[in-house]
């Protein structure tokens, strides 16, 4: 445990049956961060995050709490609230009741109840709405009944289990800077789960990546997106073009690397050292590569020419699969509709050529 820590993870597992479910997670949260479980569906992080709630106990290791140890308490004793993706608001309650339910047991005056319930209504901007009844509510106003409910008790951590799943996207997306707002303007700490890459990276503070129950990587948005350790991280957050190469050596700074798709290319010195000949995987984000006319003039640090086998167009931007000499799969190019850039690029079989910087490979051991 670290001294900025508020929840420490340490060494975790739960096992059901011969399932693991969590295997072995270690994970240090500070207080007032926004941090973001992400992962496939089966990839554990429900699990943790229900664990951290009290609803599941860890087969072994610990969870504290602000210093207090907790695999061990149950879940109403617990300075924890949670948010669930079905929101799990009463329908036989209006809204005032479903954000004073779990007030009453703390025994306020009349006086005192509403008006905690009335800054809570305040806080989500649904003042006015507390006769109106849950089947009244659309899905956002529910999610935002649902988070007041939660956060009305004043917990010391706020988990949420996929809160924007059953939003539409542009609901959603609206959704998601209403609550990395809110989460700023109360400082509590938030613990989120998703398998939204983008919801992830618009709301963490930091992202940990799970697969198989285990925690693969950890860090800030742009770094595990722009830097991923694992080629999973790399898969899972955004679309990445992979390419297989090998290390022939270093010039100053930067592995040479040969590649049959590409040919040689170079890529900078990294934290994860290689080895003269050793066999990796080269990744290159569809946003990083440019695409011209293959009789274009302009000269690019790396160029080889394709040819265009179809095109997806999406408005502002289009996805253009290229075809490389000798390979088996096509590379995905992302282009920018800048002023109508992209019309004349989506003909198939149409003569190009793709280019790229030395900064923006990615180096991925196959191991």
């Amino acid at each position: 445990m670290t001294e900025r820590s508020f929840i420490s993870i340490q060494d975790v597992s739960k096992h059901f049956g011969d399932v693991r479910a969590v295997d072995n997670v270690d994970l240090e949260i500070a207080k007032g961060e926004f941090f973001g479980l992400l992962g496939p569906s089966g990839c554990g992080k429900t699990t943790l995050l229900r664990m951290l709630a009290g609803f599941e106990t860890p087969t072994s290791g610990e969870i504290f709490i602000d210093n207090e140890p907790s695999a061990a308490v149950p879940h109403f004793l617990r300075p924890v609230n949670m948010v669930f993706q079905n929101y799990a608001i009463f329908p036989h309650l209006n809204v005032f009741q479903n954000i004073a339910f779990g007030l009453r047991k703390d025994k306020l005056s009349k006086d005192e109840l509403t008006r905690q319930v009335d800054t809570a209504l305040e806080m989500i901007k649904l003042e006015g709405y507390g006769n109106r009844g849950a089947h009244e509510l659309s899905g956002g106003q529910r999610q935002r009944v649902a988070l007041a409910r939660a956060l009305v008790k004043k917990p010391k951590v706020l988990l949420l289990d996929e809160p924007l799943g059953a939003l539409d996207k542009k609901l959603r997306e609206q959704m998601q800077l209403e609550l990395r707002d809110l989460q700023r303007e109360l400082g509590i700490t938030f613990v989120f789960v998703t398998h939204d890459q983008e919801e992830a990276l618009t709301m963490s503070d930091r992202i940990a990546v799970m697969a198989d129950g285990k925690v693969l990587e950890q860090g800030a948005p742009a770094k595990i997106y722009e830097r991923p350790q694992t080629r999973f991280a790399a898969d899972f957050l955004g679309s990445m073009n992979f390419i297989d190469g090998q290390i022939k050596g270093i010039d100053g700074d930067a592995y040479v690397i040969e590649t049959d798709q590409l040919g040689t290319i170079k890529a900078p010195n990294t934290a994860q050292k290689f080895a003269e000949g050793e066999k990796l995987t080269i990744g290159l984000r569809p946003e990083n590569i440019q695409i011209s006319p293959r009789a274009s003039k302009v000269q690019r640090e790396n160029s080889v020419n394709a040819v265009v086998k179809t095109a997806a167009y999406l408005g502002d931007r289009a996805h253009i699969y290229v075809v490389l000499k000798d390979a088996s799969e096509p590379v995905l190019v992302t282009m920018q509709n800048l002023e109508g850039a992209i019309s004349n690029t989506l003909e198939s079989n149409l003569d190009v050529a793709i280019s790229w910087s030395d900064r923006s490979v990615l180096m991925l051991k196959n191991s």
